[in-house]
């Protein structure tokens, strides 16, 4: 397993060993064991997974107010996505700045996106499916997200006109949305 960190203190690019032969493929895609001893100590106590039938689906950017906040484990068993992963800890030398990274089921990365961060991704091919881990449950109440095309952040996304859900077509721009994570670096 090889972990890289990012531009983004706390998020990581996770490459696990993967086994090739003529018949396909094995690996492991969550061991607790290993990434514990990499330095990630999450306790992850749900999977969530869904599908995206169009090119261009833009789920996000999605986060949790604490203390229902969030750490996830993102990976894509089917397609490929545009992911991206925008800093929202008050006081961070890098709040407001966002990273992206192909994550797809050809390349098999992982990316740990840890509780502060707002998380969202772009479809890049049809019947895309992600399944990733989270460390807290769903909140209703503690639900938030930040407009994907907030102009003060310039997100490059790869689509215009996205396919979006009535939710995700209403959040507002980084600031005005309501936050709670404040930067302790």
């Amino acid at each position: 397993m090889k972990i890289t960190d990012t531009k983004l203190e706390g998020v990581k690019r996770i490459e696990p060993a993967v086994h090739q032969d003529h018949r396909g493929f094995f690996m492991e895609s969550f061991n607790d064991h290993n990434l514990r001893e990499c330095g990630i100590d999450h306790h992850f106590i749900q999977d969530n997974h869904s599908m995206s039938r169009e090119v261009g689906v833009i789920r996000g950017l999605h986060y949790q107010l604490l203390p229902k906040g969030q750490t996830k484990l993102i990976r894509v068993v089917s397609g490929a996505i545009y992911d991206v992963v925008l800093d929202i800890r008050t006081g961070s030398p890098t709040y407001g700045q966002w990273q992206s990274f192909i994550l797809s089921a050809a390349n098999f990365q992982q990316l740990l996106v840890p509780k502060g961060f707002a998380h969202g991704f772009c479809t890049l091919v049809p019947d895309t499916e992600v399944i990733y881990k989270v460390d807290a449950y769903y909140s209703p109440e503690h639900d938030r997200g930040i407009a994907w095309n907030d102009p003060d952040l310039n997100i490059d996304w790869p689509v215009t006109h996205p396919v979006l859900s009535d939710k995700d077509s209403k959040h507002p721009f980084l600031a005005s949305a309501e936050n709670n994570f404040i930067y302790e670096g």
